[in-house]
């Protein structure tokens, strides 16, 4: 990430009440993946699950009206169970990155960077976001979603704290 796109980065920290190694598996494989991931409202479908270096998360989120979200996430660094980092993007069904059809101007792909630091049994997860290869453009609308992207993870990560309070 260039020193400017380091500016537009999104933070946001949230504590589960898990042990680490439980947060992680949360995280990289599918059978958990599918019960908290994404929107709330919007159901998982986890087309390919591949958690190593230049390994692929190739997902669907839909609703019960037929809308149909794709998305991707491709490894490039797997250091269980401390780091993630991955690049995420918008695709098509066959996993080609592609723009955004609800956002026109967010960037094509954004580099994100997940630790879990594990504190008296409980599991800081922090989560580092900014696009790469992005125009300035791009990096204008990244930070004015900031507020949108923060309210979306808030809601996701609840689900992921209510699947872990049903493990």
């Amino acid at each position: 990430m260039s020193e400017n796109q380091a500016i537009h980065e999104l933070v946001i920290t949230r504590t589960f009440n898990a042990p680490r190694d439980l947060v992680f598996k949360m995280w990289t494989e599918a059978e958990h993946l599918e019960h908290w991931w994404g929107p709330k409202g919007l159901k998982l479908t986890v087309v390919k699950l591949d958690v190593r270096p230049d390994g692929i998360f190739h997902y669907k989120m839909s609703n019960a009206e037929g809308l149909e979200m794709w998305g991707k996430f491709v490894y490039r660094e797997v250091d269980a169970p401390e780091k993630l980092e991955y690049v995420s993007s918008f695709s098509d069904p066959e996993g080609n990155t592609v723009s955004s059809l609800i956002a026109p101007g967010f960037p094509l792909e954004v580099r994100n960077v997940v630790t879990f630091d594990e504190h008296d049994g409980k599991t800081i997860l922090t989560l580092r976001g900014g696009p790469i290869n992005a125009t300035e453009e791009e990096l204008k609308f990244y930070e004015s979603m900031h507020g949108s992207m923060q309210q979306g993870f808030a809601g996701t990560f609840s689900q992921l704290d209510e699947y872990l309070a049903s493990l």
